[in-house]
């Protein structure tokens, strides 16, 4: 019997990531989780737990697999999270123009008590962006609800001259890597789903 595939996230974008490995959730069950960062928390350990923890607050019964993930943007040692307004969008944006910046995206399976967890991290490096770029952007509302202000499939795409890893986690799941641990988790990935049709 082929295990149920809930997701935990109300993203559009991990929408379309899951379906690129030809896996339609049964039910999508954003959990409500409290994501402040803990005093002095780094970014890469403070993602692992918030894709955790979100994967444990997904009600699940037992043949449901639950996929959860986080994806956080690191300047440094600080984290930035999703903006509050269009005023912390541009102080993220602003903080990032013609940097190098680290985006961290965890990914956890649960089934029952067990947990299977994955994160990668990937250098980005935004351009230098003029004060109409910067408007222009912040107008299009495209930065909403997105860790640093901005997502990289968007408008923001054009402010992104370099990256190194992996694109599909810098969108909010990274495609192989999710693959790996659904399939350790027994949910069938690709050519075995044609056995269970």
């Amino acid at each position: 019997m082929t295990p149920t595939l809930i997701l935990g996230s109300g993203s559009p974008r991990r929408l379309e990531l899951l379906a690129q490995l030809g896996l339609t959730p049964t039910d999508i069950r954003p959990p409500d989780i409290d994501e402040t960062p803990a005093k002095g928390e780094l970014p890469r350990p403070y993602c692992v737990r918030m894709a955790r923890e979100k994967a444990q607050a997904v009600h699940a019964v037992p043949d449901e697999i639950v996929l959860c993930a986080d994806t956080t943007v690191a300047l440094g040692r600080r984290i930035l999270g999703k903006p509050a307004d269009a005023g912390e969008a541009a102080q993220f944006l602003l903080a990032l123009s013609g940097r190098r910046h680290r985006v961290i995206t965890a990914v956890a399976v649960r089934a029952g008590d067990r947990m299977w967890q994955r994160d990668v991290v990937t250098d980005v490096r935004m351009k230098r962006l003029s004060d109409d770029e910067l408007n222009g952007y912040l107008a299009t509302e495209d930065w909403r609800g997105k860790a640093g202000g901005y997502g990289i499939q968007g408008p923001a795409g054009a402010f992104i001259p370099w990256i190194s890893g992996s694109f599909s986690a810098v969108m909010g799941l990274p495609v192989a890597e999710t693959a790996q641990v659904l399939a350790a988790a027994g949910v069938p990935v690709w050519s075995a789903r044609k056995d269970t049709a």
